[in-house]
């Protein structure tokens, strides 16, 4: 049976997901839980508050990551604002229906970004 509040990610939510510290699953909670849904996704409530707090701590510790990162140099503000600026680009297109080819093509240059930032 589908949820519809399930979120329905396009493929560079999802490709960014899949390289990212999060499952699927664990981005749809914890956008649930932003929304105040609470549980659904065809799981179990334990299932769904074990998950969540799993979320959650993953959450923390990549604010504290990025503290100390950014605190002992390894990150700069250059690169700070080049993410808020790729997260600010990924909200706008987050529920758009955007072709295959385009996809592929913005999800290329998201990889060459990353990997330039990686490579300091």
């Amino acid at each position: 049976m589908s949820d519809p509040e399930r979120c329905e990610f396009n493929g560079i939510v999802r490709h960014i997901i899949k390289k990212s510290l999060f499952t699927e699953r664990q981005v749809e909670i914890i956008l649930r839980q932003r929304r105040r849904l609470g549980p659904g996704l065809g799981i179990s409530r334990g299932a769904y508050y074990r998950q969540a707090a799993q979320s959650r701590e993953k959450v923390g510790r990549l604010y504290y990551t990025v503290a100390l990162l950014y605190g002992l140099g390894v990150l700069e503000s250059r690169d700070i604002g080049v993410m808020s600026d790729l997260a600010e680009k990924v909200g706008e297109i987050k529920g758009g229906d955007i072709s295959p080819d385009l996809e592929a093509e913005i999800t290329t240059v998201l990889d060459k970004i990353i990997a330039q930032a990686c490579e300091k």
